[in-house]
């Protein structure tokens, strides 16, 4: 069961579907050890990394498991990061939250007006009960999004990943669909 990838336009934002030109983009985004300091991946070295990132989000879409989207400001079409959803599971009704932004773009309130409009899609589209996002300790500023979209820190995941080298733990959050309050902001899919 393939899960369309939508459009979605906020005020400031255009989330889409990723395609062959976002490489450049992305290898930029992943390649920057500052943007992925408390990643659990390494930053990139190698631009086939990004295609094949794109391709795994094609894959996904077909496989009917997740959407991520690309990251547009709408007013000069700057690709600025990515949004998803993965891990969907119609059965559980669940899903997971993730997101990576350049630092260029942070402090704006990108990251939050993204998830929103993911999320009012996935809450309207895919009859979610749950989502779940995870969070670096460290990564007070990712927390700040996801408390702002109403997600519950619900726990600590101690010594769950290995950060360039560290041992870190992760914070665990989760966002039900009866605490859900969408913004008034009107987001429809194209």
């Amino acid at each position: 069961m393939s899960l369309p990838t939508p459009t979605l336009h906020t005020t400031r934002l255009r989330l889409r579907p990723f395609d062959d030109t976002d490489a450049d983009g992305l290898f930029a985004l992943h390649s920057n050890a500052h943007v992925l300091r408390y990643w659990d991946a390494p930053p990139w070295s190698d631009r086939v990394r990004a295609e094949r990132f794109v391709t795994a989000c094609r894959q996904m879409a077909e496989a009917g498991t997740g959407a991520r989207l690309a990251v547009d400001r709408a007013s000069d079409g700057a690709f600025i990061g990515w949004c998803g959803l993965t891990r969907w599971n119609p059965d559980y009704r669940s899903a997971s939250l993730g997101y990576c932004f350049d630092d260029a773009a942070w402090g704006h309130g990108y990251a939050t007006e993204a998830a929103r409009a993911l999320l009012r899609w996935a809450y309207d589209t895919l009859d979610l009960n749950r989502v779940q996002a995870e969070a670096d300790t460290r990564n007070v500023a990712s927390a700040r999004v996801l408390e702002k979209l109403g997600f519950v820190r619900e726990g600590t995941l101690r010594e769950d990943c290995i950060v360039n080298g560290e041992v870190s733990d992760s914070w665990v959050y989760g966002l039900l669909r009866r605490e859900w309050q969408p913004s008034s902001e009107q987001v429809p899919a194209r």
